[in-house]
Formats: structure tokens, sequence, C-alpha cells
């Protein structure tokens, strides 16, 4: 996860580059239940509106969170499906706060309302994000639930006023992308503190739709656009937390506009994205499934390294003994290809090993998601060409042209 407002933050108002902090533990975004009131078009957990056998119970949930609790673990993002489904919800979360862990809900919104949302606010979390993948009629598309985009809007509201820090998280595709400056719009209009970009990731249903998956020249279109909204609230003094996620190329592309925009503060923002090493899958950021199973993040459910119910996760953790844990934990990587020639491997990280998995069966390929160009990432023009395995793959656009 890139937070674009703290990096532009630091263009506008330089300081010296704080030393590196390692986290104790890994970022975690446990999948509470599986069952959901929605079946969208992206799922990556393919939730469904039915109960799914074997999901921990809440005496298994507090087991598992002493042991997060001891290993480190500093936020937990709870998850689901539809988290509110579960009707331990609000003693998990309260537990979980009580144990000073920060917390996060991860809703879609559409079961927050005037009957709930004084007993979420009691709860304490510390941020609630709520899905939109457009405005009206585009999010009901998506969310295949009509009148969604409305019951999700009034979740935001209420959770709001009541006191909530909320936030917004949002995944383009080449469907949704028009709805991106009024999304951006409804985030200035209601006051919303967070938005959060995601780049579609090949798990689950976003799988099945990866050929409607964002072109390149579309997604630097929406970052130039994110970076303009970001600067525009912190000039005004209305900052608001901008950050994307599942495309760490976009830490690339965020050096090279500071390049274009304020040259003299190059040295720094490169050393501060060297520092954020681009993508933490398997490393410090950590995945619970509904059925206890540990992967390296929430797109790798094909994947997994061990269930809580059999191991402690401050076991399964530090195992290396899964080629892919293994891989994912060195530093750099051990990819190939276009990635392993990248000037800006140390900051990218490799960016999103599951897109470059589910299209070539080989855990270390390039990332085909990646829109900068061979002449942006310091390699010989066609030396590396991306394997033609879906049909939106596109020539990259040079960066004066990317608009």
């Amino acid at each position: 996860m890139l937070r674009l407002t703290h990096y532009l933050q630091s263009l506008l108002q330089p300081a010296p580059v704080a030393p590196p902090r390692q986290p104790g533990g890994p970022v975690l975004i446990w999948n509470l239940i599986r069952r959901c009131n929605l079946t969208c078009q992206h799922c990556y957990s393919i939730s469904a509106d039915k109960d799914f056998a074997g999901e921990l119970s809440t005496a298994e949930v507090f087991t598992v969170m002493d042991d997060l609790k001891a290993f480190g673990v500093p936020v937990l993002i709870l998850s689901g499906g539809e988290p509110l489904l579960r009707p331990d919800i609000y003693d998990i979360g309260r537990r979980a706060k009580e144990m000073g862990f920060y917390v996060g809900l991860s809703s879609n919104g559409t079961l927050i309302d005037a009957a709930n949302v004084g007993r979420i606010a009691d709860v304490g979390f510390d941020y609630v994000g709520v899905s939109l993948d457009g405005i009206g009629a585009t999010h009901d598309k998506f969310r295949r639930l009509d009148g969604g985009f409305a019951l999700a809007l009034n979740g935001i509201r209420l959770a709001r006023d009541a006191g909530m820090k909320v936030g917004v998280r949002y995944t383009m595709t080449e469907d949704n992308a028009h709805d991106l400056p009024a999304l951006l719009q409804l985030v200035s209009d209601e006051g919303i503190d967070k938005f959060y970009f995601s780049h579609l990731n090949y798990a689950g249903r976003g799988n099945k739709h990866r050929d409607s998956d964002a072109r390149h020249a579309r997604t630097r279109w929406a970052m130039e656009l994110l970076i303009e909204s970001c600067l525009a609230h912190l000039r005004a003094g209305t900052a608001k937390e901008f950050v994307t996620g599942n495309n760490d190329a976009d830490g690339v592309y965020l050096l090279q506009w500071a390049a274009r925009h304020y040259p003299e503060q190059l040295d720094a923002l490169r050393q501060r994205l060297t520092q954020w090493g681009g993508n933490a899958s398997g490393v410090n950021v950590a995945n619970i499934d509904n059925l206890g199973n540990v992967h390296p993040d929430t797109m790798w459910w094909k994947v997994t390294l061990g269930n809580v119910r059999e191991r402690p996760f401050s076991a399964i953790w530090p195992d290396e003994s899964h080629p892919l844990m293994a891989g994912l934990k060195q530093r750099p990587r051990p990819v190939h290809g276009r990635c392993a020639a990248c000037a800006h491997l140390a900051i990218c990280n490799g960016n999103t090993r599951v897109r470059a998995w589910e299209l070539s069966d080989d855990f270390w390929a390039s990332d085909p998601a990646c829109y900068l160009s061979d002449a942006e990432i310091g390699v010989a023009d066609g030396a590396y060409p991306l394997p033609q395995l879906t049909p939106w793959q596109r020539i990259v656009p040079q960066a004066e042209g990317s608009r």
C-alpha cells in the first residue's frame, strides 16, 4: 500500500528522512466470515449469501488473537464476506481494541443502519472502510444489487456522523473508470476521511474478470488524477488520506512525477520510497481466512501455509519451507525478466506476484500490470516484451503522453 498523502506532503513540506522502522509483526487482514449479502464482480473470496461450514468459533478467534498479540501483530482488519453478518463481530472488535490492536472494519456498507451504527461506534473501531465501485448504477451493477449504492452511502454517512473515521475503497477496471472523478468529488463533498484506490488483482472473481482490467494508459490517467486531487486537499488545508494498493509500480510512477514537478526533492523521495520497499506480501502483510487457513496475503487463497487450528500463526508465519514464502521474504526477491532488470526493483519489490503467477504459473515472472515504459524502468526498448497473455495489454506510453 502506497501512502500517497504522506509522500506528497513530504514534497510540499520537506523534512529530513527519518530512519526506517520495522514493524514487530505483519498487518493482518482477517476474513472472519465468508457469507455476504452481495455477490460482487471482483470478490477475491468468492463470497455468497449462504453459510460456509467450518468457520472459526468465537473462542477459537480469541485464542488466535492472543497468539497474534504475543507475536507482535499491530493491526487487525476484520473482513469477510461481510463481517457484520457475524453475530459476535462486536465482541471480537471490542476484545481486539482492549488488547491494544489497531482495528479496522472492512464492510460493504449496506448493513450499517440506524439500528446498529451505535453498537459499531461503541466498539471503537479505528477505521471503517466501505467499498464503492462507482456512482449509482455503476456500483449497483458491480455489486449486483439494485439500490446498493444508496444503502452503502447511507452506511458511510451514518458511520461518519457517529464519529468514526470512514473511508471509501475503489477497485478500478475498464468498466468503472469513468466514475473515478465523481467518486473523488463524493469523498470531498461528504467529508470522507480516506480514499483507497485499488488496482485489480487476479484472485477469486477478480481473476475470472481480469480481461476487464484497466489498460495501462487508463492507469496512468488515474494516477495523475489521484495525485492532483491529493495535492488540492493538501494545499487547501483539508488533507485526506489517499492510498493506493495492489500495484507497487505506483511508487515508481510517483517518483517520476516528482522528477518533473519537484526535482529538488527527488533524492529524499527516492530514499523514502526505498524504505517503504513496495510489495509486502508474505512479510508485512498477512491473511487468515474464515476457516483459519493462513495465506501470504488476501489474494493468495490458492496457496495455504498452514491452519491456526493445527499450528499457531506465530509458528506458521516465519516458516520458509514453502517456496513462495521463501522467495517473498528474500530481498531482492528472485524475480526474473523485466522485473529483474528494472532499475527500481528496490522500490517496487517485484510488484504483485499473484498476477504474474495466475498468467504464467510462475511465482517470479514479470507482473503484466506494470504500466511503466521500458525507458522509465531503465531497460532497452523491447528487450523484455510482456507475454501476450491478456487482450488488455497495450504499448505503454511515455510519461509525457500519459494523460
